[in-house]
């Protein structure tokens, strides 16, 4: 792999690129649920303030790349990609709950949540991988989990369902992995902050390990949409 960073110098494990999404996303649903109307501003510019809720939402486009990444790095390592599957649809389904309470405070809500769009990445690259000697076979899948993609509106949309592909096709080569970050993400520039720490990932899988830690990193996005939920509508 085109690495831009030397081995020796590369310490950072899948566990914490998992640390540094679930963070980040965190602050920037703590920023779009709680300080939307906030007009706390660091820096006073005369066009546009800078305040806090941007600050926040922009920390938070480092998360969805980073989710990405994670995903191409699990279908390729995963022991099984069935079970891989399985686990993202369940995950999925499950947090469709809180996605809707948190968004419109009912159970209903036209946009799907993001792990409905990790979910037809992960199955575009079972197709991809699949079914690279049947090409069109190959476009007919991919063109029908595009249709999927608009039809029930999944968070991100094309832009992060591709990006998925992406990050597949460019996993060795990490410099246009980066850029694709900056260009593909409607997040652009910021977007492209989150190959910062993935240039020093070292392809280990860290901490997270064994059922437990490994289902707690699952529930945490589910769960915390809840409690936002719980607090921004009932506390």
């Amino acid at each position: 792999m085109q690495r831009l960073i030397p081995s020796k110098y590369r310490f950072i494990s899948g566990s914490v690129l998992k640390l540094i999404a679930v963070v980040t996303m965190l602050i920037d649903h703590i920023g779009l649920y709680f300080l939307k109307d906030s007009q706390i501003v660091l820096i006073p510019f005369e066009d546009e303030p800078f305040t806090l809720y941007v600050l926040m939402r922009s920390i938070g486009r480092v998360a969805f790349p980073l989710f990405a990444f994670l995903l191409a790095e699990g279908f390729i390592h995963t022991k099984s990609r069935l079970k891989y599957g399985i686990s993202l649809a369940v995950l999925a389904l499950v947090s469709e709950l809180p996605w809707n309470l948190v968004h419109t405070g009912t159970l209903f809500y036209s946009k799907q949540n993001v792990m409905f769009t990790l979910l037809a990445g992960f199955l575009a690259l079972c197709a991809a991988e699949g079914l690279k000697n049947k090409p069109v076979l190959l476009v007919l899948c991919l063109a029908a989990l595009t249709a999927a993609v608009f039809t029930l509106d999944f968070d991100y949309g094309s832009q992060g369902y591709c990006f998925i592909l992406v990050m597949y096709y460019l996993r060795e080569y990490a410099a246009a992995r980066a850029l694709a970050g900056i260009c593909i993400l409607p997040s652009r520039w910021v977007g492209g902050f989150a190959f910062l720490p993935v240039a020093f990932y070292n392809g280990k899988r860290g901490f997270i390990n064994g059922r437990v830690l490994k289902y707690a990193f699952y529930a945490f996005y589910p769960v915390h949409l809840f409690v936002i939920y719980l607090i921004y509508y009932h506390a």
